[in-house]
């Protein structure tokens, strides 16, 4: 599975009665760029435009929906796991409902939503936004709320969030509930937490890193498997 970094914007914020105006798409496997206007077929809204510096004008021209997600369709083709930041009630749900009024049958993609990975394994940090993100790792800045300068910005700040994880790593970790089950980061992440060598277990300990608020589910579990008594 490859991973393609997308990113929508709108005419506002919600899905059904807005429409998307832009949709771009990164492909890092293959270095491959995507992005479209669209045209919504409708104003857009004087605040939708003060934060994407979107016009009228710029879209008046841009293909319909329809071949705008066709385009986007054969762009995303083969066994991919799409991205994006806040994808599970943003992205993903403008998507949906965009193929539907287009007439069009949506691939049965596989998501993965950056910003629950954030809140989930950077618990220490106090916000998740992808801009508060790229200044937490040093990223330089770019245009914010333009669709392909997004995407580029969520290629970098995802591949340091979960370094050099697997996909399939990735998506077992995000389904995890409850418990933790698996190691969430370091040389073992993915390492189911029983398989994870006990010296190394240790080592954390010593170093203090389980001692971290945002470790504290994981020490817990660790102590209840009896490594740390």
């Amino acid at each position: 599975m490859k991973p393609i970094f997308y990113d929508t914007e709108t005419t506002g914020v919600k899905p059904g009665k807005d429409r998307i105006i832009e949709i771009a798409a990164y492909d890092p496997t293959h270095e491959r760029q995507f992005c479209t206007f669209t045209n919504p077929e409708c104003p857009i809204p004087a605040e939708s435009t003060a934060i994407t510096n979107i016009t009228d004008d710029m879209v008046k021209d841009a293909p319909l929906i329809k071949e705008a997600l066709s385009a986007f369709v054969e762009f995303c083709h083969g066994e991919v796991v799409l991205i994006a930041h806040n994808n599970d009630a943003f992205d993903k749900l403008f998507l949906e409902f965009e193929f539907q009024r287009a007439g069009l049958e949506m691939p049965k993609w596989i998501f993965i939503d950056s910003l629950k990975w954030s809140r989930k394994y950077r618990s220490d940090l106090p916000r998740h936004s992808l801009q508060f993100l790229r200044e937490a790792y040093g990223i330089e800045a770019n245009q914010a709320h333009r669709a392909l300068d997004d995407v580029i910005v969520l290629h970098k700040v995802f591949s340091r969030m979960v370094d050099d994880l697997e996909m399939k790593t990735i998506l077992n970790l995000l389904s995890q509930t409850g418990q933790i089950q698996r190691m969430p980061f370091g040389k073992h992440a993915g390492k189911l937490l029983s398989e994870v060598p006990k010296e190394y277990i240790r080592w954390l300990a010593k170093e203090g890193a389980l001692d971290k608020k945002e470790n504290a589910a994981l020490k817990e579990t660790f102590e209840k498997l009896g490594v740390l008594a």
